[in-house]
């Protein structure tokens, strides 16, 4: 069967990750080619395990010792190096590094000295203060890990994958079952398809009339490291990455109860079962039907079975429990944003900044096939010292921007800046500088354990200067990498309101910050307003507006409340109004 590209991303990964245990740092030459080479394959817009040595060498971004490694994964299903790094280090030390702080060096530290393999094994050496004995380490060292444990619930005692290596893998396998024959429908299911940011395992439902078929091509896949379970209507493996994956193969008459049932939540599923037992019937993972043994009454499709119960098609991200079957039944339910809503974006990079990797033409063609009516080009500014355009640089942008809006009159091309909150609320260029773009969005990139306070006194800051119109990516969390800022959110929401202000929801799947349970919060604050931004780095990155969409239906949030909902006159008669010379 195929190697896909995420497969093969995923192999590079881990290798990548335990290259840099091998060499005792996350900047060897090797990690920074397989990390360079994952970019690449991101961006390559071909199967890569369709290209022969010399044609992967001449993507820019993979060298010679990378592609044959490739080659040899496509070709084996293995990386030697890789298998023999697996037997020589740990499973458990990788999770070690995703600790903010917790580099190579100190793992290896930890693994020599204490026998720390795993986050447990870490955590009681901190309860028993042994860390703070070891070289470089002190009581501060103990305390600050511990915290950074518990901010991104490392310590759960169910391992849970963030979504942004959950979703590729899912995606993965939903593509290579669904092209077996005899496949009529498959999905993801589970947490993943509620859109939470952590998953547990992973629940795919395939609907078909061979399951003995889909059954073997599943165990064959390679990203299985292990078979735990194998029949025919069910099998469970363990994947090269330690997610737990289970199959489940029903008829297409039974595909829409079994997709409801292992979709959840848990709490939804007893309300619904409540509603079923109401009408003198019972709901199962086989149908909605009459008590004892009765006829069906509703099975094939998850809209058959809601509309049975009185209720609207409740999309998967609403399904916790949290009001919104009462919403169903009283007609209340809300018009949550979708991506068609969406008509522009407002935080886009091109590589005239440091970490894009598309040309600025190539960024607005992608915005115009979209059809988008307006996109903001904001690449780093002067502050960011590596990524950042200096002035002259911004005027230069700002002329090219000019002779492309002539060759793209539908498209409206504003141009922005994604501006640098100092640790005092300071923003990048001078006041009349600044007020000379058309877009600013202001975000946090460094100085991440200041405390509450005067984190939250910098974003208020912001947002209190005139040329700043949205806040992105809020609390800079990276999900499973790095927690958010500490902020005091009311202060916040309640100048983002005072200032009229927008609040990023920003679709990068390991930010997806704001979180859910954030927006979830302030879903009825109508005076608090947000954008939808792809903060998109390559022009695939574009279609990453889904997922900012996902989140912020999960959070309940409509599509009145989203400023890149609003038609272009509307878009920008509001920034008009929304941008005083001075909002402080």
């Amino acid at each position: 069967m195929r190697r896909s590209n995420e497969e093969i991303i995923q192999a590079l990964r881990e290798l990548a990750e335990l290259e840099k245990l091998d060499e005792g740092s996350a900047q060897a030459f090797r990690v920074r080619a397989y990390d360079k080479a994952i970019d690449a394959i991101r961006t390559a817009g071909v199967d890569v395990a369709e290209l022969d040595l010399d044609e992967l060498k001449a993507i820019e971004g993979i060298g010679d010792h990378t592609a044959r490694r490739i080659r040899e994964f496509v070709e084996t299903g293995h990386i030697g190096k890789l298998d023999r790094l697996r037997e020589k280090y740990p499973p458990g030390l990788l999770d070690l590094m995703k600790i903010p702080g917790v580099g190579p060096k100190t793992v290896l530290l930890l693994w020599h000295r204490l026998g720390v393999e795993t986050i447990e094994d870490l955590q009681r050496a901190i309860e028993e203060h042994r860390v703070q004995e070891l070289p470089r380490m002190s009581a501060k060292t103990e305390q600050k890990i511990a915290k950074a444990i518990e901010r991104l619930g490392l310590h759960a005692e169910e391992h849970r994958t963030p979504i942004a290596d959950a979703l590729p893998l899912a995606e993965d396998i939903v593509a290579a079952l669904g092209e077996l024959p005899g496949v009529e429908r498959v999905e993801y299911a589970g947490s993943l398809r509620r859109f939470r940011e952590t998953i547990g395992d992973l629940d795919i439902i395939v609907a078909s009339d061979a399951p003995a078929t889909v059954m073997e091509a599943f165990v064959a896949l390679p990203l299985v490291a292990d078979v735990i379970v194998h029949g025919d209507t069910k099998t469970s493996v363990v994947t090269t990455t330690r997610m737990q994956v289970d199959v489940r193969v029903v008829g297409a008459d039974q595909y829409g109860a079994a997709l409801l049932y292992f979709t959840g939540s848990k709490a939804h599923n007893i309300h619904l079962r409540q509603l079923a037992l109401d009408h003198g019937w019972t709901l199962n993972e086989y149908a909605l039907s009459e008590l004892d043994g009765g006829a069906v009454v509703a099975s094939s499709t998850e809209e058959d079975i809601y509309a049975a119960l009185g209720l609207p098609l409740i999309l998967p991200p609403l399904r916790e429990d949290r009001g919104e079957i009462e919403a169903g039944l009283a007609g209340t339910l809300p018009e949550v944003v979708t991506v068609d809503d969406i008509v522009g974006d407002l935080h886009v990079h091109s590589s005239w900044s440091g970490d894009g990797r598309s040309a600025l033409e190539d960024m607005v063609a992608a915005a115009a096939e979209r059809g988008l009516e307006y996109v903001a080009i904001t690449d780093h500014a002067e502050n960011l010292t590596i990524n950042g355009l200096s002035r002259d640089e911004m005027l230069r942008q700002r002329a090219r921007i000019e002779e492309l809006r002539e060759r793209y009159p539908d498209l409206t091309i504003l141009h922005g800046s994604e501006l640098n909150i100092g640790k005092d609320g300071s923003l990048d260029y001078d006041e009349e500088f600044l007020m000379a773009f058309d877009w600013c969005v202001a975000s946090v990139h460094s100085s991440f354990d200041l405390p509450r306070d005067q984190q939250t006194a910098r974003i208020v800051a912001a947002m209190r200067h005139g040329a700043v119109d949205a806040i992105g990516h809020l609390t800079g969390r990276r999900i499973g990498i790095r927690p958010g800022i500490e902020l005091d959110l009311d202060e916040v929401f309640d100048v983002a309101a005072e200032t009229g202000t927008a609040i990023e929801i920003n679709s990068h799947l390991d930010r997806l910050d704001v979180s859910a349970d954030v927006l979830f919060s302030i879903r009825d604050r109508d005076d608090v307003v947000f954008v939808i931004d792809t903060d998109a780095h390559h022009v695939s990155e574009l279609a990453n507006i889904r997922w900012g969409v996902r989140n912020a239906q999960r959070g309940w949030i409509p599509a009145s409340r989203v400023l890149n909902t609003f038609g272009r006159d509307r878009f920008l008669a509001w920034g008009k109004r929304a941008r005083p010379v001075n909002k402080a």
